[in-house]
């Protein structure tokens, strides 16, 4: 019997596969597609996700060394000053997904996970000990069984209906979306800024959602090509979502939304390039991210509209919760209840995702009464603290688990620290282990994971931080914290309380 098959290696999947082999867990993943797909899909990452990575060391495969965050961002096609935030939470890397793809991929295979592709799920049963799993591959069909499986394939996921889980939520059919590859003339290219010139619009700024009363115009200068994008609202005269776009298409949607004939023109160099007609959108949240030995993550339990690309911070965070977790219940070793804290964590940030892009699509949306309400809220985003609470709510920043104590860090994301000797956390968390953080004077909090040992690694040092102690979980989220430099009883208690419920009881040694 297989510990866990996860169907899907896109970000998502690959991720919680690696999550699982660091825990010392062994997956198979399953996908469909028998190479990994070359169409151009999200441009990067933006928010939390980012400094993830780099707790894996993954961002510096990606981009070399974590940089600052960026000083402005868009919310649904209005200026974020993130000079107004302290802190300012939010970073991107800007990487196409194909290339996050490939490295986790890379890293997995490091790690030993195995990889099917060209294997697609077509049938699953489970009853109380294991999931089998009916299995179409490129030699015929097979069947495996596991402990659990793990649907990571996406909104039309196969895992989530063979589970019976429903996928409740809304279809908007009034937008219609073009995005193409394209070349455009270097004499629309404003010098000092990188945006397009447009008459009767001024210089539009690169990556920024521009709206207009007629629609959204989006134009992306990047390392892979100059990518252009229209949407609109209203009835498309064609009901064939599958009938091949043309770059002639683009350009008129183009016009419609800008009154101005842009000359775009086709794309330079190999590819992949884009060019692609997109109807409506979904947004949907799974009734349930678990039935029985099967587990959503990512778009199989949630799809939302992707303005201001909150989908892989919200996808790879869900994967990065349930690795650790589903690893210490394999192992044996998980405290009651601990699975069903998946989610019940995951599902409440999924919530404020689909609201928070619900909002932002409708400060997109033609129309005068919207152009009124964007005026009001331009005069909001001038107040710092509304522009920290959306900076906050994007960037994933926000979030507080359920915490065990008063601590203002308990259940928050575990601060980027340097300690003294210049170690960062992200390079402490890297094994994706439990970690206590003892930057106190004596450093005896080392004394209560004895019955933790093997469980929960043990690092001291100094370090200018608020908290003097931190009990740091895997997924990098606090557990326990403390400001005390002579922790007291007390403190000691709520930390061994923490540890009983994260990681199980202790062993007598």
């Amino acid at each position: 019997m297989e510990d866990v098959v996860i169907a899907g290696a896109g970000p998502n999947g690959l991720m919680l596969a690696c999550e699982l082999a660091l825990a010392g867990v062994h997956p198979i993943v399953l996908e469909a597609l028998p190479e990994p797909s070359p169409t151009p899909r999200a441009n990067g990452l933006v928010g939390q996700v980012v400094r993830l990575l780099d707790r894996r060391g993954l961002h510096e495969r990606l981009a070399g060394p974590i940089g600052p965050p960026v000083p402005a961002f868009v919310f649904g096609a209005l200026r974020l000053d993130l000079t107004l935030t302290e802190p300012n939470p939010l970073n991107i890397l800007p990487v196409p997904q194909r290339r996050i793809e490939a490295a986790l991929g890379e890293r997995a295979a490091e790690l030993g996970v195995e990889i099917r592709r060209g294997h697609a799920l077509t049938g699953l049963t489970q009853d109380d000990e294991q999931v089998t799993v009916e299995i179409a591959g490129p030699d015929g069909p097979y069947a495996l069984t596991a402990r659990y499986v793990v649907g990571a394939d996406g909104g039309k996921s196969v895992t989530r209906k063979l589970a019976g889980i429903g996928f409740p939520g809304v279809t908007d059919d009034r937008t219609i979306s073009y995005s193409a590859s394209a070349t455009v003339p270097a004499d629309l290219i404003d010098a000092a800024t990188g945006g397009l010139r447009v008459p009767g619009h001024g210089v539009i700024p690169p990556l920024f959602h521009y709206r207009t009363e007629h629609g959204l115009f989006v134009y992306a200068p990047l390392a892979a090509g100059t990518g252009v994008t229209a949407i609109e609202w209203g009835d498309d005269d064609e009901d064939d979502e599958d009938r091949p776009v043309t770059l002639d298409e683009v350009r008129a949607s183009v016009r419609r939304v800008l009154g101005f004939d842009l000359p775009i023109g086709p794309p330079e160099g190999d590819g992949p390039h884009l060019l692609r007609r997109l109807k409506g959108r979904n947004t949907r949240l799974a009734d349930r991210f678990r039935a029985g030995r099967v587990l959503l993550v990512g778009d199989a339990a949630h799809v939302h509209s992707a303005i201001g690309g909150p989908g892989l911070n919200l996808g790879l965070q869900d994967a990065v919760n349930l690795g650790w977790k589903l690893a210490a219940e394999i192992g044996g070793r998980a405290p009651a209840g601990l699975l069903d804290t998946y989610e019940a964590e995951r599902r409440p940030v999924a919530e404020r995702v689909v609201m928070h892009s619900q909002a932002q699509s409708a400060l997109i949306a033609p129309g005068s009464d919207v152009t009124a309400l964007r005026e009001l809220f331009g005069e909001l985003l001038r107040q710092p603290s509304t522009v920290q609470h959306i900076a906050d709510l994007m960037s994933g920043a926000d979030i507080r688990y359920e915490p065990g104590t008063a601590h203002p860090l308990d259940g928050r994301w575990a601060p980027d620290l340097v300690l003294a000797n210049g170690i960062r956390l992200a390079e402490l968390t890297r094994t994706a282990r439990p970690l206590l953080l003892d930057l106190t004077p004596a450093a005896s909090l080392g004394d209560e994971v004895t019955g933790w040992a093997g469980r929960v690694d043990v690092v001291t040092g100094k370090a200018d931080q608020e908290a003097t102690a931190m009990l740091i979980r895997p997924d990098g989220y606090v557990a326990w914290a403390t400001s005390a430099t002579d922790p007291d009883d007390a403190d000691r208690k709520a930390l061994r309380a923490a540890l009983e419920r994260w990681f199980g009881s202790p062993v007598d040694m």
